[in-house]
């Protein structure tokens, strides 16, 4: 038999077949329309289903407008999201990620784009994380505006999926945060984290497999499983108010790298930060961490935030007011130390 007649012989093949489900990405705009448009500014011209979002800036409100941007992913802790069946929280995670960042630089976050990739779309759980961008995008006061929802047959294993995202913000060139302000004598001020937010998660993971963990164990006032999965804390109500005060000197986003990475980041040359790790009471979830795993205490603040998601740098008359603030949002904060001259690089000095 040729070959031309085992082809016509051989069944027609289409997109459905090869693995991607067109009318199932088609139910999923459908689904998360409404979610989309609760996250909608005066400022947002369309609707969702353009080829691109489009967003007229702010008029009136900015002499000198600066745009910022940034630009994230939940990292591993999708693995543990899908293992759990949690996917309800990492949405928030995905816009916290990107506008927590561009909030140390003094932005107001004005708009995100997601893209959500995986290997067979399952609407329900890929409209879930969606949802759950919508409300972190309602919490920062940004529009999702746009995204993408990708299925790529042989990409992912079954029942996976990629999450990243893209946001711009704006501030007045006046008000950029770049800690050139930050001078010895300033205070650090920390702001509570929500849990391990998006970092560290390949240790975490690595520790439930070697140590025979059930997830499931009670801890505190939630499962194990829960508080890992806790969403990323949103810093923009509490923070974005102060910009533009005399008192604010930097911001850092306490991310992968913890503590001892990031806090260097926002500190001018000649300086270090000496941070005492007895002012602030270490979360559940992290006592569990270091004791399970077996981890020293200095590779816990260089991996994670250990309870310290955000760290403002104040002069000393402004910690008053920049605690109230975010006390009054219902974020604890700590005085964790102070900012002095110090040898060569910019560095953190924990006491």
């Amino acid at each position: 038999m040729s070959e031309r007649s085992n082809q016509q012989d051989s069944p027609l093949l289409d997109y459905r077949a090869a693995g991607v489900d067109i009318d199932a990405g088609n139910r999923l705009v459908q689904r998360i329309r409404s979610a989309v448009e609760s996250t909608r500014r005066p400022e947002v011209l369309g609707g969702i289903g353009g080829f691109g979002g489009l967003f007229a800036l702010p008029q009136g409100r900015y002499a000198n407008p600066v745009l910022v941007s940034g630009t994230d992913g939940v990292g591993t802790k999708l693995k543990l999201a899908a293992a759990l069946g949690l996917h309800n929280g990492v949405g928030i995670d995905l816009v916290a990620m990107c506008v927590n960042d561009i909030l140390v630089q003094g932005a107001e976050p004005l708009f995100l784009l997601d893209y959500y990739a995986t290997g067979s779309l399952d609407v329900e759980t890929a409209a879930t994380v969606i949802e759950g961008i919508a409300e972190g995008c309602r919490q920062a006061g940004c529009a999702l505006i746009g995204g993408e929802s990708a299925e790529m047959p042989g990409m992912y294993a079954s029942g996976e999926y990629d999450l990243a995202g893209f946001c711009v913000g704006i501030v007045e060139r006046d008000h950029l945060i770049d800690g050139s302000r930050v001078g010895a004598g300033d205070v650090l001020v920390g702001l509570a984290s929500s849990g391990p937010h998006s970092n560290g998660y390949s240790l975490i993971r690595r520790i439930l497999e070697t140590r025979g963990t059930d997830p499931s164990t009670t801890l505190g006032d939630a499962t194990l499983g829960e508080a890992l999965m806790r969403p990323t804390r949103i810093y923009v109500d509490a923070l974005l108010p102060l910009v533009g005060e005399a008192g604010l000197h930097a911001l850092a986003h306490i991310t992968g790298g913890g503590i001892t990475e990031n806090l260097p980041r926002v500190l001018p040359p000649g300086h270090e930060a000496v941070v005492d790790t007895k002012r602030w009471p270490q979360p559940e979830v992290f006592d569990w961490i270091q004791r399970t795993g077996r981890i020293e205490e200095l590779e816990m603040l260089k991996t994670f935030n250990c309870g310290i998601g955000m760290i403002a740098i104040v002069s000393g008359e402004s910690i008053d007011r920049v605690r109230t603030r975010v006390e009054d949002c219902g974020i604890d904060s700590w005085i964790l130390g102070r900012v002095r001259p110090g040898d060569g690089p910019s560095r953190v000095r924990y006491e």
